[in-house]
């Protein structure tokens, strides 16, 4: 079954980034937010982005006046009931997802509605059971920043059907152009559960006064071939978005390698996140 018809819900930097590539595929897009300031502010977002692309020749001024033109904004979640795929990128709290999932059940009525959430690391199967459409509901991470990024996992749960899965993939696929890659419904899914022990060993590092920020991501760098140092890494992703995929595989595992360090508590208690407040390991202008 063909998918033409999206609802994106959260228009901060990843739910207009895949808003952006929903809409380049040919899909008529519309983004939900909280009020109608956040989601005039999506939609500013999303043209910016799209606008610049085509300054770029990354695309061309017809393929971004077209995605404009299948772009939308709204602040009620009524405005997304037909939509055949439903996408959460929201904040990374448990709570605040499942309490969505359970309002886009009362919501979206199309009978084949696919309900999926961008989470890094909270449990699928948490969210599906706030539906009464488990069968429909899948995990669908795409990575920052999603028009750069290819790499998409698509997690499906022990509810979810085996047609539901296929449509999914196929869409990301071929409509979106993302390479897939499927993980079951683990905290931290592929990436996460082998990156956040890394860039947690980082930040122990640092704290236990090993080697300064700098000298660090440095040795990663140049040492490793690696294209960016893993502190700089956690800046990028949001040190709260760390802390909360570290709390939430740790809590599922129990292994040491997951446990937030003391340091990077106090971090995200003093506001200091990274790229997005302007200090993290390291500061930005």
């Amino acid at each position: 079954m063909i998918i033409d018809q999206v609802g994106v819900v959260g228009g901060g930097l990843m739910g207009t980034g895949i808003a952006r590539v929903c809409a380049l595929a040919g899909a008529d897009v519309a983004v939900c937010e909280v009020d109608a300031e956040r989601a005039e502010a999506a939609r500013a977002r999303t043209e910016r982005s799209l606008r610049r692309a085509a300054a770029a020749g990354k695309i061309t001024d017809a393929d971004c006046n077209g995605a404009l033109g299948r772009l939308h904004y709204t602040a009620s979640l009524e405005d997304l009931a037909e939509r055949e795929l439903v996408i959460e990128a929201i904040v990374e709290d448990e709570r605040a997802k499942t309490d969505l999932f359970a309002a886009l059940d009362k919501v979206v009525v199309s009978p084949s509605a696919v309900l999926a959430s961008n989470t890094s690391s909270i449990s699928i199967t948490k969210l599906a059971a706030a539906t009464t459409r488990p069968e429909r509901v899948v995990g669908l991470h795409f990575f920052n920043p999603v028009p750069a990024l290819r790499l998409v996992e698509l997690v499906p749960t022990l509810h979810t059907q085996a047609a539901t899965i296929d449509r999914v993939e196929r869409f990301a696929s071929d409509d979106l152009r993302k390479l897939v890659i499927r993980s079951q419904d683990r905290a931290g899914f592929v990436v996460n559960a082998l990156l956040t022990p890394y860039l947690l060993s980082a930040v122990r590092m640092l704290e236990a006064g090993f080697a300064a920020a700098e000298d660090i991501d440095r040795g990663m760098v140049e040492g490793c071939a690696h294209p960016v140092g893993p502190l700089s890494l956690a800046d990028f992703v949001g040190l709260d978005i760390l802390l909360a995929a570290s709390t939430s595989m740790y809590e599922e595992f129990r292994d040491p390698g997951f446990a937030p360090p003391p340091l990077l508590l106090r971090m995200v208690e003093s506001g200091f996140l990274g790229e997005k407040t302007g200090r993290g390991f390291f500061t930005y202008s």
